[in-house]
């Protein structure tokens, strides 16, 4: 398809430059394209109300990392600065990363961060300004330096206008974080609270999680013509037989499997087999999802509002509709809904009939009430 497709103008002044408080009194945009796109406003906390008891939601426990780092190149008397952004971890003591400055370096090359006691030696050199660094530390010795020398990556649509601080360590991770590794926050999740979960354990709402590690390429423009043509970057995930196995019951009961975030979903349709069942994986996936695709594992989709001509606005718009996901934008901009990363969310269900089948079961999108 063309990229034209997904454009749309999007006012400054509905870019969130910091999450509402508490977390889950975002606003939530119900989207249920199994019922001719209907549309109904509610709040991140009527969550719970919203799906069944034996629904199941799947989190993305990913932690995000200070992966920001600041450098120097030392050649002779000539000192020039490098700023690098790690995205994809590919042993304890190497990254990718994208690199402000990458020509400068040469291959064998030393990058100091704060001092020559913390350094990166360059080992590739890529395309797009990506190059693969070894540290002089390795495993929790580099975590430790990381967070002591690095800073959290604020997308750019928030770093551009403000500068990164204090808050954003907490405010730019999950509840239920736990798995080191990511550069981008799986932002669908930033709205839960204890307050929250407690809601959907009373609801018999169960709660199962995977981990991608999202990587800085989920914020890289598409700049092809055609989004046939364009490239993902890859990102590192897993998910346990223990989740597989839940998941499994879930659907043979005729629950709903509910993602939460697009890097949730992601990493289940990576680990579906063609009758949707959900096997235990590992590894890295470069997934595009867009209209046309089949999805397998996934029966609903909690998300927040994607940038234009982004390949996370292809998979909603694959997943509920392209003119229904324009029609649900325009929506959420004239009802004052706060968009990216540190905005309001929606509820997808998908682009089907009312009636969506799973296996050998079937279930009713439950209706939406208007506030």
């Amino acid at each position: 398809m063309k990229i034209d497709a997904f454009d749309f103008e999007l006012p400054e002044e509905r870019i969130a430059l910091r999450p509402v408080n508490p977390r889950d009194s975002a606003k939530l945009l119900t989207i249920n394209a199994g019922r001719d796109g209907e549309l109904a406003d509610r709040v991140v906390n009527e969550l719970a109300e919203l799906l069944s008891p034996g629904d199941a939601l799947v989190f993305n426990d990913t932690k995000v990392i200070p992966a920001q780092l600041e450098g120097i190149r030392r050649r002779e008397d000539v000192e020039a600065r490098v700023g690098l952004t790690l995205h994809m971890e590919e042993a304890p003591d190497t990254w990718r990363a994208f690199v402000r400055g990458a020509k400068k370096l040469k291959l064998g090359e030393l990058v100091e961060f704060g001092g020559a006691d913390f350094t990166a030696e360059v080992l590739e050199k890529g395309d797009a300004g990506e190059i693969v660094f070894r540290f002089n530390r390795s495993g929790q010795a580099l975590r430790d330096a990381l967070a002591k020398r690095g800073h959290i990556p604020l997308p750019p649509y928030i770093a551009l206008k403000r500068g990164e601080d204090e808050r954003d360590r907490s405010d730019y991770q999950t509840i239920y974080a736990r798995d080191e590794g990511a550069v981008a926050a799986p932002t669908a999740g930033l709205h839960f609270t204890d307050e929250l979960m407690a809601k959907l354990d009373a609801r018999g709402i169960e709660r199962h999680f995977v981990t991608l590690h999202v990587g800085a390429g989920t914020f890289l423009p598409v700049k092809v013509d055609d989004t046939d043509d364009h490239v993902m970057h890859s990102e590192r995930g897993i998910v346990t037989q223990e989740t597989a196995d839940a998941l499994a019951r879930v659907r043979s009961r005729g629950g709903k499997v509910v993602a939460v975030g697009t890097t949730s979903l992601r990493l289940l349709e990576s680990a579906a087999q063609e009758t949707g069942k959900v096997t235990a994986w590992q590894g890295a996936t470069d997934i595009f999802i867009q209209p046309g695709y089949n999805f397998l594992a996934v029966d609903a989709l909690m998300t927040n509002f994607h940038l234009p001509k982004s390949t996370l606005f292809m998979l909603v718009s694959a997943f509920a509709g392209l003119d229904t996901m324009r029609r649900a934008y325009e929506h959420a901009i004239e009802n004052q809904y706060r968009f990216y990363s540190y905005g309001d969310s929606s509820l997808l269900f998908p682009a089907l009939s009312a009636e969506t089948k799973i296996g050998d079961t079937s279930f009713e999108v439950p209706p939406t009430k208007a506030r």
